[in-house]
C-alpha cells in the first residue's frame, strides 16, 4: 500500500493557467499569474503580495498557439520536490554540515556561524554554473485551454 502510494504520487502533476507571452521558434513563453496563500484575506489590496507574475519557457515544437492564447502549465510534481531540495534542503544541509563540522574543530563560534552562511555564495553560484544541466531536467507540458 505505501509502495502504491509513492508509484501513484510520482505520476500527479502541477498545473497553472497562464497566457502565451511570447513564441520562440523551439519555446513557448508563458506568463502565469500564481496566488499567494493568503488570496482570500480582506485586507490583500493593502497588502500588495496576494500576486505576482512569473515568465517561464516551455519548450515545444508546437506551432498551434498564438499570443495571447490562455494555456495551462503542467508539470510532474516529482519535479517540484526536487526544486525544493536544490533551492531549500540541501543549502540548509550545508549549512548546518559547515557549522557542525567548523564547531567541531574548535572554530570560534562566531566564525563558524559567519561561515557557515558565507558557505551560501559558492553553492548557489554552483547552483547557477549548473542552470543549463538542471533545466534540461524541468520540462513542462503546455495544453491550450478552450474557454
Amino acid at each position: 500500500m505505501f509502495f502504491q502510494r509513492i508509484v501513484m504520487s510520482k505520476d500527479s502533476t502541477i498545473e497553472h493557467k497562464g497566457v502565451v507571452a511570447d513564441i520562440k521558434s523551439n519555446a513557448i513563453l508563458v506568463d502565469l499569474v500564481v496566488q499567494s496563500a493568503c488570496a482570500a484575506c480582506h485586507a490583500k489590496s493593502v497588502c500588495g503580495i496576494d500576486s505576482s507574475l512569473k515568465t517561464i519557457e516551455v519548450k515545444t515544437d508546437n506551432k498551434t498557439f498564438n499570443i495571447g492564447d490562455k494555456v495551462k502549465v503542467i508539470m510532474r510534481s516529482s519535479l517540484g520536490m526536487k526544486a525544493l531540495f536544490l533551492g531549500y534542503v540541501l543549502p540548509c544541509l550545508v549549512v548546518l554540515a559547515t557549522l557542525l563540522i567548523l564547531v567541531f574543530l574548535n572554530v570560534s563560534e562566531g566564525l563558524a556561524g559567519l561561515s557557515s552562511l558565507l558557505i551560501l555564495g559558492p553553492y548557489y553560484f554552483l547552483l547557477y554554473l549548473s542552470k543549463d544541466k538542471i533545466k534540461r531536467e524541468f520540462n513542462f507540458d503546455i495544453e491550450k485551454l478552450n474557454y
